[in-house]
């Protein structure tokens, strides 16, 4: 029997519309999908740094504007054609003036490549500017559909911004002398057929608006949903910050008086080791922290809730083939290390190794997820989209998940650990996320990636990639490793200790959604085993024959 949401979270109050483009969902007045009202909404984009926004309303005929500048421009038919014949791609810092065409097209979300379309960026640095040129190049992109993106002149860097390329305001500005761009014209079920983003791969409730910070990159599918759409959509305004600078975010906090903040766990640390720092900030104005990603530890929980003393801090899982947000705590049922509970829309079943279902409680199991938001496919890659789904179309996460009841008797989802990423010492099954939570609350590490060193003998043995905090800088290596190897030995069973070994790093690599690339660190482990082989081969160096009788065997030196 699948899980779902609890009965006392309020269901849909429509089903999903599957014949409505996102524009339209999240600018139709009228109360025709539930959308708080547009006069009453706030701006939904404010700049972080310069404070400048735009009403919901006028951000509703700017991008009406650009799509017909846009289609005029690159010779665009909203009504005909695939969508991968109109894509437009964003390769940008966060800004409060990007929107999203009204092309009956797609959005590809840019961050370390370049879609074969046009290109939309910013001028954030000469070197980006430059490097998204020859990428554009190099995909048969000519100069000419390529635009720029306004951001404020702070996070230019002193960066020389082109004066040969247009601009979106331009766009904008040729746009409004145009003839509006027809109805778009769908068919029932489009929405749930039809691509709308393409993303690398993480009824109104009555309330008031309010704003919310928006810092994480739009680049990634969980800031494109929780602030780029969900915001817009309840009237609220999101102040934008290109990237996360420690000063801005504590500056835009207080001045903008921001009630959410919508993080990952990298942010949230950032913010605790320089509280001293942000204890000069009037911080009171944020009721709660919504964080995803990765869980984060009982005392970083403590540490945060010390300088945000009227926050609730929320935790929440999803992923980028689910739109992102799968399941969330509530603030009126939190259980610490949960992800909350699956958000309606939702079920989710769990799965042994053999497949069988687990029903029960306090048992891991792979989770499995169906909703109408679940992607579409991995594009131009049938086989990984044929793995990615059960037979009977069910999304596997490759998540191992615990369901949980809380003192309230409600259930909880927990991560146990990534399926692909357990290690198997001597057949035995060790958690590398265990091994990090007790190591991230060692006073001498900053961030920790354990992952598993090939092993001829064990199979595969845990190893940590540190990275010191400044006090733990100043410690010998040597000593400090040993004490770390003690405060491991003396919490955890034998065979998760760290018998592959300890290495510092000044820092470990992390994706957009500032999740660490442990694939990138299982692969320096594998290098460092076959250089570890390399250097161990036996070499014969001379034979010597003894002979030896039963006599000499039998003697024993006294």
């Amino acid at each position: 029997m699948p899980f779902t949401t609890p009965s006392y979270i309020p269901k849909l109050p429509f089903d999903p519309p599957d014949s409505v483009p996102i524009h339209e969902f999240l600018f139709s007045d009228g109360n025709k999908y539930g959308r708080y009202p547009i006069a009453d909404s706030l701006p939904p984009f404010t700049c972080g740094i310069t404070g400048k926004s735009h009403s919901a309303a006028n951000v509703k005929d700017r991008i009406g504007w650009l799509s017909a500048a846009l289609a005029s421009e690159l010779g665009f038919d909203v009504n005909n054609g695939s969508e991968f014949d109109k894509v437009i791609g964003l390769f940008s810092f966060n800004t409060a003036y990007r929107y999203y065409a009204r092309l009956m097209g797609s959005t590809s979300l840019l961050r370390d490549f370049i879609a074969d379309q046009p290109l939309i960026f910013d001028s954030r640095a000469h070197e980006t500017a430059q490097s998204a040129f020859e990428a554009a190049l190099a995909a048969g992109i000519p100069k000419a559909r390529v635009y720029l993106l306004e951001i404020p002149e702070k996070a230019l860097r002193g960066a020389n911004v082109p004066t040969d390329i247009k601009s979106v305001d331009e766009l904008i500005a040729e746009g409004k002398k145009l003839d509006p761009l027809p109805q778009l014209k769908w068919s029932q079920g489009q929405g749930a057929r039809q691509t709308a983003f393409l993303c690398s791969s993480s009824g109104t409730s009555g309330l008031p608006p309010e704003a919310l910070l928006a810092v994480l990159p739009m680049s990634h599918s969980y800031a494109l949903i929780v602030t780029g759409h969900a915001g817009v959509y309840r009237g609220y305004n999101a102040v934008v910050l290109p990237g996360f600078d420690l000063i801005d975010v504590l500056e835009a906090v207080q001045k903008q008086h921001i009630e959410t903040l919508w993080m990952v766990p990298p942010m949230i640390v950032a913010l605790i080791k320089n509280s001293e720092t942000a204890g000069k900030y009037n911080l009171k104005h944020v009721k709660s922290t919504v964080v995803g990603a990765s869980n984060l530890t009982k005392e970083v929980n403590e540490q945060f809730t010390r300088l945000f003393p009227n926050c609730q801090l929320i935790q929440g899982y999803g992923l980028t083939e689910t739109s992102v947000v799968v399941s969330m705590q509530n603030r009126a049922d939190i259980m610490f290390g949960s992800c909350g509970h699956f958000i309606p829309g939702y079920e989710g079943r769990l799965v042994d190794r053999d497949g069988e279902e687990v029903t029960e409680l306090d048992t891991p199991g792979e989770l499995l997820l169906r909703s109408p938001t679940i992607m579409l496919g991995y594009l131009d890659n049938e086989k990984e989209t044929k793995e990615a789904f059960t037979s009977d179309k069910w999304l596997r996460t490759g998540d191992l998940m615990e369901i949980r009841k809380s003192d309230d008797g409600h259930e909880h989802l927990f991560i146990v650990d990534r399926v692909k990423e357990l290690i198997k010492v001597r057949g035995m099954q060790v958690s590398p996320t265990e091994i990090e939570a007790l190591l991230s609350s060692h006073p001498s590490v900053a961030d920790v990636c354990v992952v598993p060193l090939p092993h001829d003998i064990a199979g595969e043995l845990p190893l940590a990639f540190i990275v010191r905090t400044p006090a733990g800088k100043e410690e010998d290596e040597r000593a400090l490793k040993q004490k770390v190897h003690e405060f491991v030995n003396a919490e955890l069973a034998e065979y998760k200790h760290l018998a592959g070994g300890i290495e510092f790093l000044e820092v470990l690599p992390k994706s957009a959604s500032g999740k660490t690339k442990r694939g990138e660190m299982k692969e320096r482990a594998r290098k460092m085993a076959d250089l570890s082989k390399a250097k161990a081969i036996p070499r014969v160096l001379q034979v010597y024959v003894y002979e030896t009788s039963s006599d000499d065997e039998s003697e024993v030196d006294e």
